[in-house]
């Protein structure tokens, strides 16, 4: 990679960044080309010839946060062996997550998820796509628990994913809206107590 398309992929970098900063504080309909280049002092026609539309940045902003999100979450628990041992790390990462950034910066995956749910276009369809690629992944990591023998036989992924999802919800309604400090630590004991549950 030459210098010249170094810089233009770290501004790039610059402005998703940037972009996401402000939709985590005010969500993805604050996203504006202007807002982003005022952010960085850059000019709206710099911002633009580097990331093209509204729309497009706005996406970029989704993917941008879902390849965080993942890093963070998911590929370090692939370390762990299958089954439940992956499963325990997956979700305690992600409480961990929630606790020491989204309780801080929002969620964009439930914050865009309330502000794109009544809307059509090719932005909730972004988002969704994402939600969906991670909710699969969390899905197979339970199957793989079940034929492990780790969980009961007759578990349903698709329902345990959906209780995963409420505690993660929870805490940070709590954490951010009523200014729980002790969310997490309830989020963890609600963990516990659901995986107890669903052990064979």
């Amino acid at each position: 990679m030459d210098a010249k398309t170094q810089k233009s992929e770290m501004t790039r970098a610059a402005i998703v960044g940037a972009a996401l900063d402000l939709a985590s504080a005010e969500g993805l309909e604050a996203i504006t080309l202007q807002a982003v280049a005022d952010r960085l002092g850059l000019s709206k026609s710099g911002v633009f010839s580097r990331i093209g539309s509204r729309e497009a940045l706005q996406k970029a902003v989704i993917e941008e946060f879902g390849r965080r999100f993942i890093a963070e979450v998911f590929v370090p628990a692939m370390q762990k062996p299958k089954g439940l041992p992956r499963l325990d790390d997956i979700v305690q990462r992600w409480i961990v997550r929630m606790r020491d950034v989204e309780v801080h910066t929002g969620c964009i995956y439930t914050a865009g998820a309330f502000e794109l749910d009544d809307r059509e276009g090719e932005l909730r369809e972004t988002l969704l796509q994402e939600v969906t690629r991670w909710r699969a992944a969390l899905r197979r990591t339970v199957q793989q628990a079940i034929e492990a023998g780790h969980l009961k036989a007759d578990t349903d992924p698709e329902q345990l994913v959906g209780e995963i999802n409420a505690i993660s919800i929870g805490l940070l309604h709590d954490a951010r809206f009523l200014r729980d400090t002790r969310a997490a630590e309830r989020a963890q004991s609600s963990w516990q107590r659901l995986m107890k549950s669903y052990q064979a």
